[in-house]
Protein backbone atom coordinates (compact mmCIF):
# COMPACT_ATOMS: atom_id res chain seq x y z
CA UNK A 1 0.00 0.00 0.00
CA UNK A 2 1.48 3.35 -0.99
CA UNK A 3 1.75 5.88 1.80
CA UNK A 4 -0.34 9.00 1.92
CA UNK A 5 0.83 12.43 0.79
CA UNK A 6 2.78 13.83 3.74
CA UNK A 7 0.07 16.36 4.62
CA UNK A 8 -2.63 13.68 4.92
CA UNK A 9 -2.49 12.32 8.46
CA UNK A 10 -5.91 11.60 9.94
CA UNK A 11 -8.96 9.89 8.44
CA UNK A 12 -12.51 9.73 9.77
CA UNK A 13 -14.65 6.85 8.50
CA UNK A 14 -18.41 6.81 9.17
CA UNK A 15 -20.05 3.44 9.71
CA UNK A 16 -16.58 2.20 10.54
CA UNK A 17 -17.43 -0.67 12.88
CA UNK A 18 -18.18 -3.31 10.23
CA UNK A 19 -18.11 -4.26 6.56
CA UNK A 20 -16.46 -1.96 4.05
CA UNK A 21 -16.04 0.81 6.64
CA UNK A 22 -14.06 -1.42 9.00
CA UNK A 23 -11.84 -2.65 6.17
CA UNK A 24 -11.22 0.94 5.01
CA UNK A 25 -10.16 1.78 8.58
CA UNK A 26 -7.76 -1.17 8.49
CA UNK A 27 -6.30 -0.26 5.09
CA UNK A 28 -5.85 3.40 5.97
CA UNK A 29 -4.25 2.44 9.28
CA UNK A 30 -1.82 0.16 7.44
CA UNK A 31 -0.99 3.05 5.11
CA UNK A 32 0.21 4.99 8.15
CA UNK A 33 -2.77 7.20 8.90
CA UNK A 34 -4.32 7.86 12.28
CA UNK A 35 -7.90 6.63 12.00
CA UNK A 36 -11.05 7.87 13.68
CA UNK A 37 -13.52 4.99 13.49
CA UNK A 38 -16.94 6.64 13.74
CA UNK A 39 -19.94 4.49 14.65
CA UNK A 40 -23.52 5.14 15.72
CA UNK A 41 -23.26 2.52 18.50
CA UNK A 42 -20.40 3.48 20.87
CA UNK A 43 -19.87 -0.06 22.21
CA UNK A 44 -19.59 -1.55 18.72
CA UNK A 45 -17.31 1.27 17.68
CA UNK A 46 -14.99 0.71 20.64
CA UNK A 47 -14.88 -3.06 20.05
CA UNK A 48 -13.99 -2.58 16.37
CA UNK A 49 -11.33 0.03 17.17
CA UNK A 50 -9.83 -2.25 19.82
CA UNK A 51 -9.47 -5.07 17.28
CA UNK A 52 -7.56 -2.78 14.92
CA UNK A 53 -5.43 -1.35 17.72
CA UNK A 54 -4.37 -4.88 18.61
CA UNK A 55 -3.13 -5.19 15.02
CA UNK A 56 -0.75 -2.32 15.74
CA UNK A 57 -2.78 0.41 14.04
CA UNK A 58 -3.52 3.88 15.41
CA UNK A 59 -7.32 3.87 15.69
CA UNK A 60 -9.71 5.62 18.05
CA UNK A 61 -13.48 5.30 18.12
CA UNK A 62 -15.94 8.18 18.14
CA UNK A 63 -19.71 8.08 18.51
CA UNK A 64 -21.32 9.64 15.45
CA UNK A 65 -24.87 9.22 14.16
CA UNK A 66 -24.97 10.70 10.66
CA UNK A 67 -28.75 11.17 10.88
CA UNK A 68 -28.37 13.53 13.84
CA UNK A 69 -26.89 16.94 13.08
CA UNK A 70 -26.11 17.57 16.75
CA UNK A 71 -24.23 14.25 16.95
CA UNK A 72 -22.12 15.20 13.92
CA UNK A 73 -21.36 18.64 15.35
CA UNK A 74 -20.51 17.18 18.77
CA UNK A 75 -18.06 14.71 17.21
CA UNK A 76 -16.42 17.51 15.23
CA UNK A 77 -16.16 19.62 18.41
CA UNK A 78 -14.57 16.76 20.40
CA UNK A 79 -11.98 16.18 17.69
CA UNK A 80 -11.21 19.90 17.41
CA UNK A 81 -10.81 20.11 21.19
CA UNK A 82 -8.37 17.19 21.05
CA UNK A 83 -6.38 18.96 18.31
CA UNK A 84 -7.31 16.31 15.74
CA UNK A 85 -7.53 17.66 12.19
CA UNK A 86 -9.55 15.46 9.84
CA UNK A 87 -7.69 15.29 6.52
CA UNK A 88 -9.73 12.44 5.02
CA UNK A 89 -13.50 12.04 5.34
CA UNK A 90 -14.95 8.71 4.18
CA UNK A 91 -18.75 8.84 4.06
CA UNK A 92 -19.44 5.13 4.31
CA UNK A 93 -22.48 4.86 6.61
CA UNK A 94 -25.45 3.63 4.60
CA UNK A 95 -28.72 1.72 4.56
CA UNK A 96 -30.00 -0.54 1.78
CA UNK A 97 -33.80 -0.65 1.50
CA UNK A 98 -34.82 -3.01 -1.30
CA UNK A 99 -38.52 -2.29 -1.79
CA UNK A 100 -39.81 -1.58 -5.27
CA UNK A 101 -41.35 1.83 -5.85
CA UNK A 102 -44.97 0.80 -5.31
CA UNK A 103 -44.10 -1.00 -2.06
CA UNK A 104 -42.17 1.99 -0.75
CA UNK A 105 -43.56 4.03 2.13
CA UNK A 106 -42.57 7.57 2.98
CA UNK A 107 -40.73 6.59 6.15
CA UNK A 108 -38.42 4.18 4.28
CA UNK A 109 -37.71 6.77 1.58
CA UNK A 110 -36.98 9.42 4.18
CA UNK A 111 -34.67 7.09 6.11
CA UNK A 112 -32.70 6.23 2.97
CA UNK A 113 -32.24 9.90 2.12
CA UNK A 114 -31.40 10.77 5.74
CA UNK A 115 -28.58 8.22 5.99
CA UNK A 116 -27.29 7.91 2.42
CA UNK A 117 -27.54 11.56 1.37
CA UNK A 118 -28.07 13.84 4.36
CA UNK A 119 -25.51 11.94 6.44
CA UNK A 120 -22.80 12.89 3.93
CA UNK A 121 -24.20 16.41 3.66
CA UNK A 122 -23.93 16.84 7.45
CA UNK A 123 -20.38 15.49 7.70
CA UNK A 124 -19.21 17.53 4.71
CA UNK A 125 -20.63 20.66 6.34
CA UNK A 126 -18.83 19.78 9.59
CA UNK A 127 -15.41 18.76 8.27
CA UNK A 128 -14.78 20.14 4.76
CA UNK A 129 -14.55 23.86 5.72
CA UNK A 130 -11.45 23.10 7.81
CA UNK A 131 -9.94 21.15 4.88
CA UNK A 132 -10.46 24.22 2.71
CA UNK A 133 -8.94 26.47 5.36
CA UNK A 134 -5.86 24.22 5.73
CA UNK A 135 -5.54 23.75 1.98
CA UNK A 136 -5.63 19.95 1.99
CA UNK A 137 -8.15 17.14 2.21
CA UNK A 138 -9.82 14.13 0.66
CA UNK A 139 -13.54 13.30 0.73
CA UNK A 140 -14.70 9.87 -0.45
CA UNK A 141 -18.43 9.23 -0.74
CA UNK A 142 -19.25 5.53 -0.83
CA UNK A 143 -21.96 5.42 -3.47
CA UNK A 144 -23.20 2.70 -5.84
CA UNK A 145 -23.56 2.00 -9.52
CA UNK A 146 -27.21 1.40 -8.60
CA UNK A 147 -27.48 5.18 -8.34
CA UNK A 148 -25.96 5.83 -11.77
CA UNK A 149 -28.22 7.65 -14.24
CA UNK A 150 -26.37 6.24 -17.26
CA UNK A 151 -27.69 2.91 -18.62
CA UNK A 152 -29.61 2.43 -15.39
CA UNK A 153 -32.74 3.63 -13.66
CA UNK A 154 -31.56 4.17 -10.06
CA UNK A 155 -32.68 1.08 -8.17
CA UNK A 156 -33.85 -0.29 -5.79
CA UNK A 157 -36.00 2.82 -5.58
CA UNK A 158 -35.17 4.42 -2.20
CA UNK A 159 -31.53 3.30 -2.30
CA UNK A 160 -30.86 4.22 -5.92
CA UNK A 161 -32.48 7.65 -5.65
CA UNK A 162 -30.47 8.44 -2.50
CA UNK A 163 -27.19 7.30 -4.11
CA UNK A 164 -27.95 9.31 -7.27
CA UNK A 165 -28.42 12.31 -4.97
CA UNK A 166 -25.14 11.46 -3.18
CA UNK A 167 -23.43 11.52 -6.57
CA UNK A 168 -24.92 14.97 -7.19
CA UNK A 169 -23.66 16.10 -3.77
CA UNK A 170 -20.19 14.81 -4.72
CA UNK A 171 -20.17 17.05 -7.80
CA UNK A 172 -21.51 20.07 -5.89
CA UNK A 173 -18.94 19.79 -3.07
CA UNK A 174 -16.06 19.12 -5.50
CA UNK A 175 -16.98 22.30 -7.39
CA UNK A 176 -17.13 24.31 -4.16
CA UNK A 177 -13.62 23.48 -2.89
CA UNK A 178 -10.14 24.49 -4.11
CA UNK A 179 -8.00 21.98 -6.02
CA UNK A 180 -5.96 20.66 -3.02
CA UNK A 181 -9.22 19.23 -1.61
CA UNK A 182 -10.32 16.19 -3.64
CA UNK A 183 -13.95 15.02 -3.53
CA UNK A 184 -14.91 11.77 -5.27
CA UNK A 185 -17.54 9.03 -5.21
CA UNK A 186 -16.91 5.29 -5.41
CA UNK A 187 -18.92 2.22 -6.30
CA UNK A 188 -17.30 -0.58 -4.27
CA UNK A 189 -19.24 -3.22 -6.19
CA UNK A 190 -21.41 -6.00 -4.76
CA UNK A 191 -19.46 -6.88 -1.64
CA UNK A 192 -19.70 -9.74 0.86
CA UNK A 193 -20.90 -7.78 3.90
CA UNK A 194 -23.99 -7.85 6.13
CA UNK A 195 -25.53 -5.49 3.57
CA UNK A 196 -24.34 -7.30 0.43
CA UNK A 197 -24.88 -10.86 1.59
CA UNK A 198 -22.60 -13.90 1.78
CA UNK A 199 -23.10 -14.74 -1.93
CA UNK A 200 -21.77 -11.40 -3.24
CA UNK A 201 -18.85 -11.83 -5.68
CA UNK A 202 -16.53 -9.14 -4.27
CA UNK A 203 -14.43 -9.51 -1.12
CA UNK A 204 -14.46 -6.78 1.52
CA UNK A 205 -10.77 -6.13 0.78
CA UNK A 206 -11.52 -5.57 -2.92
CA UNK A 207 -14.56 -3.45 -2.12
CA UNK A 208 -12.54 -1.19 0.16
CA UNK A 209 -9.56 -0.87 -2.19
CA UNK A 210 -10.85 1.97 -4.38
CA UNK A 211 -12.16 3.83 -1.32
CA UNK A 212 -8.66 3.68 0.20
CA UNK A 213 -7.05 4.65 -3.12
CA UNK A 214 -9.23 7.76 -3.37
CA UNK A 215 -8.51 8.64 0.27
CA UNK A 216 -4.77 8.56 -0.46
CA UNK A 217 -4.79 10.35 -3.82
CA UNK A 218 -1.69 12.41 -4.61
CA UNK A 219 -2.10 16.16 -4.98
CA UNK A 220 -2.41 15.84 -8.77
CA UNK A 221 -5.12 13.17 -8.46
CA UNK A 222 -8.66 13.46 -9.82
CA UNK A 223 -11.59 15.22 -8.19
CA UNK A 224 -15.29 15.27 -8.96
CA UNK A 225 -15.27 11.72 -10.32
CA UNK A 226 -17.10 8.42 -9.84
CA UNK A 227 -14.85 5.33 -9.64
CA UNK A 228 -15.01 1.54 -9.55
CA UNK A 229 -11.90 -0.67 -9.39
CA UNK A 230 -9.78 2.53 -9.58
CA UNK A 231 -11.32 3.46 -12.94
CA UNK A 232 -13.70 6.30 -13.69
CA UNK A 233 -17.28 5.21 -14.46
CA UNK A 234 -20.25 7.22 -15.83
CA UNK A 235 -22.60 9.03 -13.47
Amino acid sequence: MSHAPHTIRTALVTGGNRGIGLEVCRQLGRAGLDVVLAARDPARGRAAADRLTRQGLTVRSEQLDVTDGDSVKACAARLAEAGTEVDVLVNNAGVYPTEGFFSLDEETMRRSLDVNLMGAFRTCRAFVPDMVRRGRGRVVNVSSGLGAMTDNVPSPAAYGIAKAALNALTLVVSAAVPAPVKVNAVCPGWVRTDMGGSWAPTSVEQGADTVTWLALLPDDGPSGGFFRERRRIPW
